[in-house]
């Protein structure tokens, strides 16, 4: 047997092992929950090394059909988590066609999440795509004193504005073409993290419940568990679970969509992720392509089908923003 390899391909079937049973652990310390992010990564990681084995070892020593099971196992289990968010699995959205859908919907909502990057400086492709793209809604995250000045211009569009700047990378701003009431900003969870809820007053008379929010990431330069984040996403849940209208729940989460986190925000609020079935719409990180996930996300109740949902070109920040368009439907 070549040594070499198998020793390589052994300790690298180990780590992934390591890795893949640590997110199992109910502790919350960001060491362990940073292994929620990665599965498509580690599933690729998994096919390397099956690869790897079925080369460069023999296979008829039993030692290679033990890490030929664990990498399989592995890769099975990151499939688990993920699957949901292929194109092969089932869409819990349905999409809006034109032909079939136009009496049974009232109204357009278009959303776009966007998360600045507070010390970028490129405001001027942003403010282009917005005026490319149409938005009805914004929510703009990491935005300060700086952000407000440069989207001065684009109130002229949506002139209902919820303004939250601040310099510790939580600001955020809500913009609106339609009248926003029952405003309401607060720091759920933690101080200086905002979030902000409001109603927003659709043309035809219908309310959509609006929540946007941006919790802490568990990080070793934020906090160190996830507690505070995983707190107020499922204490938005339970806000949302309460409302009998439409609701949309925006923001970068700082959670991915397939962490159990985020599951069990689905399940409490009884919310609709449009991408299941649809594909991961990747919005972090801009400059490292083979190290993506999805951390903004939109979630909405049943009143709404998909008309649109993409992710838009990067302009400067290390999250690209992510547009989507729901179409009201008829009560």
């Amino acid at each position: 047997m070549p040594t070499t390899s198998f020793t390589l391909i052994a300790c690298f079937t180990a780590l992934l092992v390591l890795v893949s049973v640590v997110p199992w652990s109910s502790r919350t310390h960001w060491l362990i929950r940073v292994w929620d992010f990665p599965r498509l990564q580690l599933t690729v990681v998994a096919l390397l090394l099956l690869l790897a084995s079925a080369y460069w070892l023999p296979l008829t020593a039993g030692s290679t059909w033990l890490l030929v099971a664990f990498q399989l196992a592995a890769c099975a289990w990151h499939l688990w988590w993920i699957f949901p968010y292929t194109p092969l699995a089932a869409r819990t959205v349905p999409r809006y066609k034109r032909k079939r859908d136009e009496s049974k919907v009232c109204e357009h909502l278009r959303i776009l999440t966007v998360n600045v990057l507070q010390p970028n400086r490129n405001a001027i492709e942003l403010v282009r795509t917005i005026n490319r793209e149409r938005p009805d809604i914004i929510v703009a995250v990491e935005t300060n004193d700086w952000w407000q000045q440069q989207l001065t211009d684009i109130e002229d569009d949506l002139p209902h504005v919820v303004r939250v700047p601040q310099n510790n990378l939580y600001g955020m701003m809500l913009y609106s073409v339609w009248p926003l009431e029952n405003i309401s900003v607060e720091n759920v969870i933690e101080d200086n993290v905002p979030s902000i809820h409001v109603d927003v007053q659709m043309p035809g008379g219908r309310v959509v419940k609006l929540h946007c929010v941006h919790p802490a990431p568990p990080s070793p330069t934020e906090n160190e568990k996830s507690k505070p984040r995983d707190r107020e996403l499922l204490t938005i849940a339970k806000r949302a679970a309460k409302e009998h209208g439409p609701v949309v729940v925006t923001g970068d989460l700082n959670d991915v969509a397939w962490s159990p986190t985020t599951r069990e925000f689905l399940q409490t609020s009884r919310l609709l992720d449009p991408r299941m079935g649809r594909g991961f719409f990747n919005t972090f990180h801009t400059q490292l392509p083979f190290l993506r996930w999805p951390l903004d996300h939109l979630f909405h109740s049943n009143h709404f089908l998909l008309v649109e949902m993409k992710r838009l070109p990067k302009f400067g920040s290390d999250h690209f923003p992510l547009l989507i368009e729901l179409a009201l439907k008829k009560e």
